[in-house]
């Protein structure tokens, strides 16, 4: 199973740089969408599959689940929304502007 989600990591990470090195802003903007969704998914395969109870105090199991993984990708899932929102008013606003999305557009003249 983990060699499955790793191959789907790589897929996304693929995907990911075609869309970050085109010229659409809302393009690069879903490149890194999927770059922090292909991250997810390799802190899920690095974790592996562990079969264990809870890590409660009080109870008698005799192997316990690492909760470092789950708490790193929740707290990877937080930041990579806030960064989404970020970079989506951010391209609004730069397409108000400008009225272009294209980023040679958007760099302007070597005049200037």
């Amino acid at each position: 199973m983990e060699t499955f989600i790793t191959i789907i990591a790589g897929i996304l990470f693929t995907t990911g740089t075609y869309l970050v090195l085109s010229k659409n802003l809302l393009r690069v903007i879903l490149g890194l969408t999927l770059f922090t969704h292909a991250t997810h998914m390799l802190l899920m395969a690095i974790n592996g599959l562990k079969k264990g109870a809870a890590p409660l105090l009080g109870e008698e199991a005799s192997a316990y689940t690492d909760p470092i993984p789950q708490a790193l990708i929740l707290t990877s899932i937080v930041i990579s929304f806030a960064l989404t929102a970020f970079l989506l008013v951010l391209g609004y606003r730069t397409y108000m502007e400008h009225k272009s999305d294209n980023n040679k557009q958007l760099r302007g003249n070597e005049d200037e």
